[in-house]
């Protein structure tokens, strides 16, 4: 499965990955994910909002295990974000079959769409559909860099768009959602641990930063006469790092947008997007508003015009309790295995958006470098072949009674 998967949306130059929602890379998954399942005999379908289902059983029964992640990418990220918990879910239904397990409730392996958000700019559409946390007229007003609509994409896809939104009647199917990633950090690493469960998500959104100075030639404006926008976004990127750190914090200026966007133009618009994550809302909110009061106070230094604008937001996300707490006594009293660690991650997932509706728990395998988003990201084959069997037993605890 692993082979098959990794030249799918591959960029030769970057050697990251570009399978961004609804085009030809994403059309591969999804092809790749329909055959997993109907190789398996799962029941294949796709929702309402175009996340991939492969079921065992009776979906209708109610109660079900569903475990999975996503297969869409950053641009240029890495191999194991998302595609490792589809693999990892789709081996541990074999193992689970190869132990000759039986299932006593139903089990659903899911593909969401869209979790990155890398081409609409907000992240898990598919599951924030399905959980209500994105209505359809905000969908509708979703577009990409080219002006693209979600709909049209969704149409160009061979997906019907008329139908999306929330979907309470799959979630009252579910009993529980568990989903498997790589970590994003080192601490398992750290810890020397192969496998964690997750405790929670911290809070995190995303800003836009709009400064707006005047258009100029670069080479003949006196320095004195100018209102360059680039400046006032430069001091406040080094201001995102200082507050982050004073925080405990963290905080990125990832995505930038300039306007005319020529080297001998002096900008009139610079747009920045600030990503920013915390333990905590109190704190998050310091790291935030203490930016936002640094790059007032520089663009007021330079004539320029400042717009804030708060694209998403995401609150700590805890993850069930007694759920979490079932699957430390699985793993605990699972043949060979130790104390698993709980940890909590800055990365939201779609296991944080479908936690205020049905009860959701995650396991995160061994990252050596700490690295994601990036080529660079990787796990081990040991530590991925650990995350398989976590996985089944947890399933096999939940599911096989």
């Amino acid at each position: 499965m692993w082979r098959e998967l990794l030249p799918v949306g591959r960029h030769s130059d970057s050697g990251g990955y570009r399978r961004y929602a609804w085009t030809g890379a994403d059309a591969d998954c999804r092809a790749w994910f329909r055959e997993q399942a109907e190789g398996r005999g799962l029941a294949y379908e796709v929702d309402r909002n175009g996340n991939q289902w492969a079921w065992l059983g009776d979906p209708a029964a109610g109660d079900a295990v569903v475990t999975g992640s996503h297969l869409d990418s950053v641009p240029d990220g890495g191999a194991f974000d998302g595609p490792l918990g589809v693999v990892s879910s789709f081996a541990a239904l074999d193992e689970l079959r190869a132990r000759g397990a039986r299932f006593g409730r139903p089990l659903a392996v899911v593909n969401f769409g869209d979790e990155e958000g890398a081409r609409f700019g907000l992240a898990c559409v598919g599951s924030r559909l399905t959980a209500g946390l994105l209505t359809v007229e905000e969908a509708h007003r979703l577009t990409d860099g080219d002006g693209t609509t979600l709909p049209q994409a969704m149409e160009a896809a061979g997906y019907d768009p008329e139908g999306i939104g929330a979907d309470p009647e799959r979630l009252a199917r579910i009993g529980a959602f568990v989903e498997l990633h790589v970590e994003q950090g080192r601490a398992l690493d750290l810890s020397g641990d192969r496998v964690g469960i997750a405790s929670a998500i911290w809070p995190h959104g995303r800003w836009r930063f709009d400064f707006r100075g005047e258009a100029n030639h670069a080479g003949t404006t006196r320095l004195v006469d100018r209102r360059d926008p680039m400046l006032s976004y430069a001091e406040t990127v080094l201001a995102a790092r200082r507050e982050a750190e004073l925080a405990g914090a963290v905080a990125t200026f990832g995505k930038i947008s300039v306007e005319p966007n020529g080297v001998n133009a002096i900008p009139s618009l610079v747009r920045g997007w600030l990503d920013s994550r915390a333990a905590d809302q109190q704190t998050l909110d310091t790291v935030v508003s203490g930016i936002e009061k640094a790059a007032r106070e520089y663009a007021d230094a330079h004539g320029i015009d400042l717009d804030v604008v708060r694209e998403s937001f995401t609150p700590v996300v805890e993850f069930d309790h007694a759920l979490r707490d079932e699957l430390g006594r699985i793993l605990a009293t699972a043949s060979d295995r130790l104390k698993v660690p709980v940890l909590g991650t800055g990365a939201g997932h779609d296991a944080g958006i479908l936690a205020g509706r049905v009860p959701t728990a995650m396991l995160f395998v061994r990252n050596p470098t700490g690295v994601s988003h990036s080529p660079a990201e990787f796990a081990a084959e040991d530590d991925c072949v650990a995350g398989v069997h976590a996985l089944a037993d947890v399933l096999e605890g939940l599911a096989c009674r």
